[in-house]
């Protein structure tokens, strides 16, 4: 089996001096190899191939045969990494909380530890006739989420 440290050595020395990074990795007991890879502005198919080639230009077919998929995070997925996070301050996001509850609303603040998310609700003031929509902040740790995705607007 190819050793996954050696995989990751080989797309961390590709992504040297570059503006992508990784967002996952895995390699099978069956030696299938997956690189997701993102970019602020983007992913581009020409990258995808140039980091594939890579890849296999440092991997030995002769001694141990593999299938290698290399592409894009991909948009409507959620975050695995930290700085998906930090790309998407002040774009709406989709987050589903580990009890289940679905929110979406503007992601703000980025630490190692969480993110807040900027959400609208609608509150009745005293003596108001109509409730009336309000921003509030809400604080998640990465570990109260299930995942957090950007949401895709068509309007």
């Amino acid at each position: 089996m190819i050793d996954k440290n050696v995989v990751q050595a080989i797309v961390n020395e590709w992504l040297e001096g570059k503006d992508y990074f990784m967002t996952d990795l895995s390699v099978s007991t069956d030696n299938r190899i997956v690189v997701e890879m993102d970019h602020e502005e983007g992913v581009w198919i020409e990258d995808c191939v140039e980091l594939s080639r890579f890849i296999e230009n440092r991997l030995d077919r002769e001694s141990e045969d593999f299938e290698l998929e290399v592409g894009s995070a991909g948009i409507g997925q959620p975050f695995k990494v930290q700085r998906q996070y930090e790309i998407h301050v002040g774009d709406r996001v989709e987050v589903l909380t580990v009890d289940g509850k679905k929110l979406t609303g503007v992601l703000g603040n980025v630490t190692p530890e969480g993110f807040t998310l900027t959400v609208q609700e609608k509150v009745k003031e005293e003596g108001a006739k109509r409730p009336k929509l309000t921003d509030r902040e809400l604080a998640f740790g990465y570990q109260d989420v299930k995942y957090t995705k950007y949401l895709i607007d068509f309007k």
